[in-house]
Formats: C-alpha cells, sequence, structure tokens
C-alpha cells in the first residue's frame, strides 16, 4: 500500500500492536475500524521492540514507529517519537493522543493546525515510593498540558472522568464519553477446563496494578479441591516489568490455580468458554474491557468498586463490586456468582452486548471526529 500524502488522523501513543494492553487494544480497533471505513489513518509510536520495522502497514493503518534511546519503569527515552508524531500531525486533519504519555505536552505543542483530540484512558499507576510519586505528578502536569490544548477529549465514561486525577482540568474541556472497544468472544470451546468444579478466571496483563494477589489469596481460601483459577496474561515482555515471582509465591504448592501466559486468537474465545465467573481485582483501572468481554459471553465478572472499572457493572447490572483489596469479598461475589442461574447470565449477556458490543464506540468516533473537521472548515 501506498504511503498518502496526507491522513485524516495521526494517532500518537507509546506501544502499539503487537504489544497488547487495555490501552493498546482501544487504539488498534478505533484505528483499524476507522481505516476499514474509508479513513487514511497513522499511526505514531515507540519501536518497543527493535525487531519491529521502523514502518509497515498493519490492516490498513500506516505505522510508523520511533527508536528508543532508554527504558525506564514502564516507558522509554525516545527523543524521535514527538518529532515524528509532529511531522505526522502536520501532513493530518487530526492528531488523536492516548494517555497517559510523558511526550504528551510537547506533541501537542507541535501539532500545527490539526485538531487535537485526546483519549485519556487512566491517570498513570506506579507502585508508591519518592520516586513513582514524583513520576506520577510529571506525568500528570504533561497530561494536563495536553488536555488544557485540546478541542475534545474523550473517556470511557463520565465516571472515569469524573475520578481522574486531573479532572479538575478535563472538565474545562469537551468531554465525550465513549466506551472502549469490546469483541464479542462467544464461539470458544471449554478446552481448558479440569473437571465439573467451579472455574474462576482472570486476564490482563500481570502487574501489580491488576490486584491478582488479593485474587489468588481469595482463591486459596476457597477449599473446594475441584475448583481452578485460570491467569491469563502477559508476564514476560509487560512495560515496566511482571510481578509474576510474587504472584507464584503467594499460589505456593495449590495445584489448582494455572498461569496460561499470554493468549491470542481462538485462544481467547476458549478462555472464556471455559470459566464460570471473571475476577477483575484491579487496584487502578479505567475500564475493563476484558471483564465486558466476559459479560458478552454470558460470564458475570467480579469487578472493583474503582472509577471507571465500575462502570459497566453498573450500567448493566450484570456482576458484582467489591471494595479493592478485599480477599473475603471478593471470594463471596465469586461463591455468590457461581451460583447465578442460566436464564440471568443470557439476559447480563444481552444486556451488555447491547450497550458495549457492535461498532457503537467506531460511529460515536467517526461522529466526533466529522463534527470537528466540519467545524475547523465553517
Amino acid at each position: 500500500m501506498l504511503q498518502p500524502d496526507r491522513f485524516d488522523v495521526t494517532v500518537m501513543l507509546d506501544y502499539y500492536t503487537p504489544y497488547v494492553s487495555g490501552l493498546t487494544e482501544a487504539a488498534r480497533l478505533t484505528a483499524e475500524g476507522l481505516a476499514a471505513r474509508g479513513w487514511k489513518v497513522a499511526v505514531a509510536c515507540y519501536q518497543h521492540d527493535p525487531e519491529l520495522p521502523r514502518y509497515e502497514v498493519v490492516n490498513g493503518v500506516h505505522v510508523f514507529r520511533a527508536p528508543v534511546l532508554a527504558k525506564i519503569s514502564r516507558g522509554f527515552i525516545s527523543p524521535q517519537l514527538p518529532l515524528l508524531a509532529g511531522r505526522l500531525a502536520a501532513r493530518s486533519d487530526i492528531l488523536h493522543m492516548h494517555l497517559p504519555n510523558p511526550e504528551a505536552g510537547f506533541v501537542a505543542a507541535l501539532r500545527r493546525r490539526a485538531r487535537l483530540v485526546v483519549t485519556y484512558h487512566i491517570d498513570v499507576f506506579l507502585p508508591d515510593n519518592p520516586v513513582n510519586r514524583f513520576g506520577m505528578w510529571a506525568v500528570d502536569q504533561t497530561c494536563k498540558s495536553a488536555v488544557r490544548k485540546a478541542d475534545l477529549v474523550i473517556t470511557n465514561s463520565e465516571d472515569q472522568a469524573h475520578g481522574s486525577r486531573i479532572w479538575p482540568t478535563i472538565r474545562r474541556r469537551r468531554l465525550e464519553p465513549i466506551s472502549s472497544p469490546c469483541v464479542d468472544r462467544n464461539g470458544g470451546t471449554p478446552s481448558m477446563r479440569d473437571g465439573d468444579g467451579l472455574h474462576v478466571g482472570f486476564m490482563g496483563r500481570i502487574t501489580v496494578d491488576k490486584g491478582i494477589e488479593y485474587l489468588i489469596r481469595a482463591f486459596r481460601s476457597h477449599d473446594d479441591p475441584d475448583a481452578r483459577l485460570l491467569i491469563a496474561g502477559d508476564y514476560a515482555t509487560v512495560a515496566g516489568g511482571s510481578n509474576i515471582d510474587q504472584l507464584r509465591a503467594e499460589v505456593g504448592d495449590d495445584s489448582r490455580i494455572r498461569f496460561t501466559g499470554l493468549l491470542r486468537g481462538e485462544a481467547v474465545r476458549d478462555f472464556y468458554a471455559s470459566i464460570d465467573v471473571f475476577a477483575l481485582p484491579s487496584i487502578s483501572e479505567s475500564f475493563g474491557i476484558v471483564q465486558v468481554e466476559a459479560m458478552m459471553a454470558g460470564i458475570p465478572p467480579v469487578s472493583t468498586e474503582l472509577p471507571g472499572s465500575r462502570y459497566p457493572v453498573a450500567a448493566t447490572g450484570f456482576g458484582r463490586l467489591v471494595p479493592p483489596r478485599d480477599p473475603d469479598a471478593l471470594r463471596e461475589a465469586i461463591v455468590e456468582l457461581a451460583r447465578m442461574p442460566a436464564e440471568d447470565r443470557e439476559s447480563g449477556r444481552e444486556v451488555a452486548t447491547k450497550l458495549f458490543g457492535g461498532e457503537a464506540f467506531l460511529d460515536a468516533h467517526e461522529e466526533a471526529f466529522r463534527q470537528l473537521l466540519r467545524g475547523s472548515r465553517s
């Protein structure tokens, strides 16, 4: 595919496919969806793996990767990324930035005449210590700088926006809540089941912010020998490092608990088909695409009572909310949901699919972008 002289949209973020996270998947599905509808879409991101090409076309999206100088915690030092994003923005009608991102303020200042859309996914989270507290403050400042320049701010929900540390800045801009894209994962086979006992599942990055140790403690206090816990997700190449060693120590000799590693393609469908209850025990979360995909497969979720992550359960009435870092409440909710009748699971699936399925997220992005472009030409 030939590279166009101009783009309709340049997307800027740190990690992009093949890296997998909720943020990268939301950006990828939106970019690829717009490209499939005829928009010319570019992506500016880190070359997070040196084996990845500096430029390629992925499912109709022109992906440009900036080389990195060094890695710090979950991010990279890449002076070329802001310059790359700025050059692409100068060739684009819209610059769509996915935050948090430490280069956000610099890129926003370099956008020239492009309309600026900021999707603010979540407040940056790092384990608590003086250095990390300063790091979170610094990223907050650059995100606020970008938001102040934005023509439009998108969040997963109003609940997420109101709960953000930078809400006082967001509230001064035009805000459009658009839920993250969620894929229908029905149609799998229960190939990961091991017996007829209760099967509980988690899927996501294996990192400290996911609160997986509290799920393990909750499960281990459930003494059913036939119960199983499947923990799916990347722990080998996750940004910022994984707490897999701590979690394996939590598991100990409990053979009922299994780490599956990163699942892709049909294996994701099989995962959902193999579990009875989904658990999202995060201590920092903005939406939780995986819990909605579980809902759409008829699996009730247990999620933590946090701004943003509580929204899907509150909006659908399907699942349960528990306080963060509370293994006892988590165990009780899991056991309760395990008894949910099939008709209630089907009803929850229908509601979740109606609210979050299909291409409503793409329709909303497309309409918001078209409004911005109409405004710039009037």
